[in-house]
């Protein structure tokens, strides 16, 4: 991150606040852009030049093809070119120096570096281009706005995914009042809470189990695939709740990202619950244009191969990613040929368990960079010389089983839908207070002490 996170809770979040309320309403906009600056460049500022640059270039590419209609669609190409080109550089430049070796070139490969969060803000201001020429919105006249849209520090580094449709109008006039504050901060700590008192502590157990896997035993691995099963969902969905917090904190609504996935019963149902912001991008901006589902049904497969490969690739420069969006597009072929056809009667327990084992095989492939250490991981989750479950994986397993349960419950929806169903409000909105300052203690004391933090999508 750009500051230490107790840094920006208790230092960076609250000056802003203050700042950004005390100013006239008309003010407030050129406050936020100048605070995402400094947020952006406070750890990275070589790489700020590259997100202003890119949003100058769209800003008046999209005021050019209002401008001049004839050329519109050489404009719209000619940015979303250069938006791809610098993501291209930045993320995959090395991967294709890396894949050329193969064949002998010898082709010098640099650590040029990559911009926190590039594939989040490419993505977004691409989506902007696009609707601009296909006359779905409106161009944005205001510089100030645009470029506050472009760098919104709640969701500049980890997503969601936001269009510009979702934020024009409240970039021009939105609701600031006290209940959607107050829902904010709700949302800010539970999201924190998920990532630093959840997905920071079981991603301990995970790094334990991948370290010397063939001594785990099956369950022990298995163990291990579900901890990063866990891990994952609560890290990323953890930022998305907080972006989304601290959206509302400033009056902004930002849309939802994750809808409980670990509850579907199939992968399609999947992915429509994880990673919301990314599925529908790629659904309206790249699996439709291609003809979706609407043309022969080689085509339909050839769409969503190259959807997948795209997915993948858009999570990393590896191959652990290729494969892993090449995994999810057989999965969802077979699905859409018979499998959702052949399971329409089958027990939702089993559709489920189908799912979290075809999801934590998905995960494995996600982890991990060296393919070697894959292949390793992958045998020791279905061959092994020691027992099922070594000893020392079973104590260690036992230690984590109050947090695996919470985990598990947490993940579920069921405490949410108990929570809404109490009627009197009074004692809701006691509750979410109690919590909401528990939370606040535990975090912070957990941040104080701990020193594994990662931030897993802050790489994409």
């Amino acid at each position: 991150m750009s500051f230490s996170s107790l840094t920006f809770l208790y230092f960076f979040l609250p000056f802003v606040l203050f700042g950004y309320y005390i100013l006239p309403i008309k003010k407030r906009n050129i406050f936020l852009l100048l605070s995402n600056i400094v947020f952006y460049g406070w750890g990275e500022p070589s790489f700020l030049i590259v997100i202003l640059f890119t949003t100058v270039i769209n800003f008046y590419s999209g005021k050019f093809m209002t401008k001049y209609k004839k050329y519109k669609k050489h404009i719209a190409i000619f940015a979303v070119v250069i938006d791809l080109f610098i993501l291209f550089t930045f993320k995959y430049l090395n991967f294709l120096f890396n894949i050329l070796n193969i064949f002998g070139l010898n082709l010098k490969v640099t650590n040029i570096g990559l911009p926190l969060g590039i594939s989040f803000y490419t993505f977004q201001v691409v989506s902007y281009i696009i609707d601009i020429y296909r006359e779905d919105i409106h161009v944005e006249k205001s510089f100030t706005n645009f470029c506050t849209y472009m760098t919104f520090f709640p969701q500049l580094i980890a997503g969601p995914i936001v269009r510009f449709s979702d934020l024009a109008h409240q970039l021009k006039s939105r609701n600031q009042n006290t209940n959607l504050f107050a829902s904010g901060i709700c949302k800010l700590f539970i999201g924190l809470g998920k990532k630093v008192l959840i997905a920071n502590n079981i991603g301990l157990f995970w790094e334990t189990m991948k370290q010397n896997p063939m001594s785990n035993g099956v369950i022990g691995s298995w163990l291990g695939a579900f901890a990063y099963t866990l891990h994952i969902y609560f890290d990323f969905s953890g930022y998305s709740d907080m972006a989304c917090g601290l959206g509302k904190m400033f009056g902004f609504e930002l849309p939802i990202n994750f809808n409980y996935p670990y509850i579907s019963k199939s992968i399609t149902e999947f992915w429509h619950r994880w990673h919301i912001s990314l599925s529908t991008w790629f659904r309206d901006y790249v699996y439709i244009p291609l003809g979706g589902n609407r043309a022969s049904k080689y085509r339909t497969i050839y769409n969503l191969f190259i959807v997948w490969i795209l997915t993948g690739l858009w999570h990393g420069a590896n191959f652990n990613f290729v494969i892993w969006g090449f995994y999810y597009f057989c999965l969802l072929i077979l699905e859409k040929i018979f499998l959702i056809k052949k399971m329409e009667n089958v027990n939702s327990f089993i559709k489920h368990a189908y799912t979290m084992i075809c999801i934590m095989i998905g995960w494995v492939i996600f982890a991990f960079d060296d393919l070697t250490q894959l292949k390793i991981y992958f045998k020791s989750m279905f061959l092994s010389r020691t027992p099922l479950i070594s000893h020392d994986v079973l104590v260690i397993s036992l230690n984590y089983l109050p947090l695996f349960i919470i985990s598990i419950f947490a993940a579920l929806p069921y405490g949410k839908k108990w929570f809404e169903s109490i009627k009197n409000k009074r004692i809701r909105g006691l509750l979410r207070n109690f919590a909401v300052i528990i939370c606040i203690f535990l975090c912070t004391a957990a941040l104080v002490s701990q020193s594994y933090n990662p931030f897993l999508y802050f790489r994409f």
